[in-house]
């Protein structure tokens, strides 16, 4: 039932779907190990999968050997994914088995310490106009055909650093968007480096991360960044932009790669 303007009529809507994904990952003649259960949108699981290992620092771009179903997951299949790497896999690593939820990312971590993953600082190199931030969220919201129908997903969206866009990815959970987006690039063989992240929503420090991980050197939010999103940032050489919207923007880390 939708009620409009004082009516109440019923009509049928379309919703955005959301199940739960277990991740495994093994290397040469290793059994898969479960690393995480995160719920995501159905589509471009594989990419999830090696998105997620990626920017967690649990699999090494070039280490990456391919990603299936698990066919003994019976009815399951489609919601349990195997991560084959070239070099054996930690592990140790994979022991912080934890539960990321759409809603808050990824939570039971012992400390923020377990969160970071070190990576050296990105090079300066782009520069990238304001106008050409200015143009990236309507660029954005016109490939959100998902969203479209369910007005329920986060996107996370690659661009070129003249406003051309690469690859965009929806999903419930925008930390979900960015691993899909992360994963694309470690599966073409490729990384970030010199173009620019536009997500829905705003700034978290585990974006941050994962943009970094991924060689994101410029990350753009239409909401608020964290002071730990800014810290983790300034640390990491990213500039962090928020606020992005018709009109203007925040610079909160490394402004010199922005042309105002």
């Amino acid at each position: 039932m939708a009620v409009r303007d004082g009516r109440a009529v019923e009509r049928a809507d379309a919703l955005a779907g959301e199940e739960p994904m277990e991740v495994r990952a093994a290397g040469p003649g290793q059994e898969p190990a479960r690393v995480a259960v995160t719920m995501r949108t159905p589509g471009h699981d594989f990419e999830l999968a090696v998105g997620f290992l990626v920017t967690e620092g649990l699999l090494a771009p070039g280490d990456l050997a391919g990603a299936a179903y698990c066919d003994e997951a019976g009815d399951q299949r489609h919601n349990v994914v195997t991560v084959r790497s070239r070099a054996p896999f930690d592990l140790g690593a994979a022991e912080r088995n934890f539960f990321a939820t759409s809603s808050c990312g990824i939570c039971g971590k012992a400390a923020l310490e377990s969160v970071s993953v070190r990576c050296p600082p990105l090079a300066d190199g782009v520069r990238i106009e304001a106008a050409t931030l200015l143009s990236l969220p309507a660029a954005m919201r016109a490939a959100q055909a998902v969203f479209d129908r369910t007005g329920g997903l986060h996107a996370a969206a690659l661009f070129e650093p003249d406003g051309r866009l690469v690859v965009l990815r929806e999903d419930v959970g925008r930390h979900n968007a960015v691993d899909k987006v992360a994963g694309r690039l470690a599966m073409d063989g490729a990384d970030g480096s010199g173009r620019l992240l536009m997500v829905s929503g705003r700034l978290s420090f585990e974006i941050v991360q994962k943009a970094a991980v991924a060689r994101i050197p410029v990350i753009c939010a239409v909401s608020a960044p964290s002071s730990l999103a800014v810290e983790a940032a300034e640390s990491l050489g990213v500039t962090a932009v928020g606020f992005l919207r018709p009109g203007g923007f925040n610079v909160y880390s490394r402004p010199e790669r922005v042309v105002a």
